[in-house]
């Protein structure tokens, strides 16, 4: 069944980029887990590494990809940029498809560490799209969305985070509660159509 109330962790992203030289990796799927679990241990300080319950697809079929610090552009392209992490990652990637489905050429970017996150990246991806989504399985604030925002802080471009909002976790399965709070590749789609629009 799915997990209670209590069970529900919304907040841990946020609580643990404060802490002083903390690094925080959430890995898209078990391939990257293998790499993360060798790259932590050989790192000087501490880290915290978020995984879900659920089981994710796996995304990588190859090692050598994970790197503290490094985000990945999974596609290419020009119209928005879509930065995720973690088991969101997944879900971009369907989103992906859609979007391509509909004219929009999205560009991918999974961001396994968000502290340090990649501003290189970001900044080079902001600049060539004008646009960027954030997607995570967190509350929006203090999460992925809010890393992006402050790396982007001196030549911002539009930003739409798509996350949990400013509430406790509830109990339900997974993916009831991904629907619930506006995490699925539909909803991924409708608000890159949004941006895009505007």
């Amino acid at each position: 069944g799915g997990d209670g109330a209590s069970h529900q962790m919304l907040e841990d992203i946020a609580l643990m980029r404060v802490l002083p030289n903390m690094t925080v990796i959430a890995p898209a799927d078990a391939t990257e887990m293998e790499e993360v679990v060798p790259a932590i241990a050989a790192h000087e300080g501490p880290c915290y590494v978020r995984i879900g319950r659920e089981s994710a697809p796996i995304l990588f079929d190859t090692h050598g990809i994970f790197a503290i610090g490094k985000g990945m552009v999974l596609r290419d392209g020009d119209d928005v940029t879509i930065v995720a992490t973690g088991t969101m990652t997944a879900e971009v990637l369907s989103a992906y498809d859609m979007l391509k489905k509909a004219g929009v050429d999205a560009r991918i970017i999974h961001m396994p560490t968000i502290k340090p996150v990649d501003e290189k990246l970001l900044k080079k991806a902001a600049r060539e799209t004008g646009r960027i989504l954030t997607c995570e399985e967190h509350s929006v604030i203090g999460g992925l969305g809010d890393a992006v925002a402050a790396a982007l802080s001196e030549k911002p471009v539009p930003l739409l985070k798509t996350g949990v909002n400013d509430v406790f976790g509830e109990s339900g399965e997974a993916r009831q509660l991904m629907e619930k709070y506006g995490l699925t590749a539909e909803n991924i789609v409708k608000r890159v159509k949004e941006m895009i629009k505007t």
